[in-house]
């Protein structure tokens, strides 16, 4: 049996948001090294703040309502972090804690950079460390660490504006998530195949439909599937769409065409870029091949052939 495939797979996603005026003030508030919360209808100090009243749910309007609290705090719950990864706060073991610093109801989640899981408890007093550059984000709180102060600044939360200069009215934010990845028996073999410039899908038992790429079980029988069956290289392009916005590291220039493409003795169409020919002229139907370039372990793209449309009878159940 040929050796399964492994290979570390990352999938990643900026997201850009724009800011209300609360989220706002207490970025902004953070690149000026300032800490804002704001007060409900009921009194209490939220921090972070929030659009929106918890209680009520009535929209938080008024900028008046944001206060100044304390840098300082104390630890309500923590949890020690052995293994730190890409993207966390600190370099060594830390811990993650929930401080409710003072002036405040509520917690703010942060990293605490401890020695070690014996040096943290709940009620231990900390403070913030700021980073050294701050832009208006939650990493301008570099981290907290311990705070000798043995008692809680009592003082009531200042009322403040929300106004800064040049203030922040954005943010990017990157979703990642970093997966060691297994294509598994079925996918293993297809994937080797394709080195050989060959694509194979594998064959149903019971309704005889040919899946391409196999996933190692008929999804309408419920069985395993294990008779493969080598397919196209040529094939009708089902459906189609014609992309406008050039993708971030994609070195080709829009608009081109991507569509489903159902390879011949295949029963599941597969994705793939329609080049040489306009993609004005791109259409359901149209008969197309593989095209792969050198050193390439998947097709480039796909090509017209040349031949007469396929009937549309032909692959109307694939759509």
């Amino acid at each position: 049996m040929p050796e399964v495939l492994t290979a570390p797979l990352v999938v990643e996603f900026p997201f850009t948001r724009s800011l209300g005026p609360v989220q706002s003030a207490f970025l902004t508030g953070l690149r000026e090294r300032v800490v804002l919360g704001v007060q409900t209808g009921d009194g209490r100090t939220l921090v972070p703040p929030v659009e929106y009243d918890p209680v009520t749910a009535e929209e938080i309007r008024d900028l008046g309502g944001l206060v100044e609290v304390a840098p300082t705090g104390t630890v309500t719950t923590w949890a020690w972090n052995h293994a730190p990864r890409r993207g966390q706060p600190l370099d060594t073991p830390f811990a993650w804690v929930l401080v409710r610093l003072d002036g405040a109801d509520t917690a703010l989640l942060h990293a605490l950079d401890a020695p070690g899981p014996d040096a943290v408890h709940t009620g231990m007093r900390v403070r913030i460390r700021w980073s050294a550059e701050r832009s208006g984000a939650i990493t301008d709180i570099a981290c907290f660490e311990p705070y000798d102060a043995a008692t809680a600044d009592t003082a009531e939360p200042a009322a403040h504006t929300g106004e800064f200069e040049d203030p922040v009215t954005g943010i990017v934010a990157t979703a990642r998530l970093d997966y060691t990845y297994s294509p598994g028996r079925a996918q293993t073999a297809y994937i080797t195949a394709l080195a050989d410039r060959r694509i194979v899908g594998e064959r149903c038992p019971v309704c005889r439909k040919v899946y391409v790429p196999p996933r190692g079980a008929c999804p309408t029988c419920g069985v395993a599937t294990a008779e493969q069956v080598e397919v196209g290289p040529r094939g009708t392009v089902t459906t189609f769409c014609i992309v406008n916005i050039k993708a971030k590291n994609l070195d080709i220039e829009v608009p081109y065409v991507y569509a489903h493409i159902a390879l011949d003795g295949a029963d599941l169409a597969l994705h793939g870029r329609i080049a040489g020919i306009p993609y004005d002229q791109v259409r359901m139907g149209l008969r197309v091949e593989a095209v792969w370039t050198e050193g390439a372990r998947y097709p480039d793209h796909y090509r017209p052939t040349g031949e007469p449309d396929a009937d549309y009878d032909t692959y109307k159940e694939l759509l």
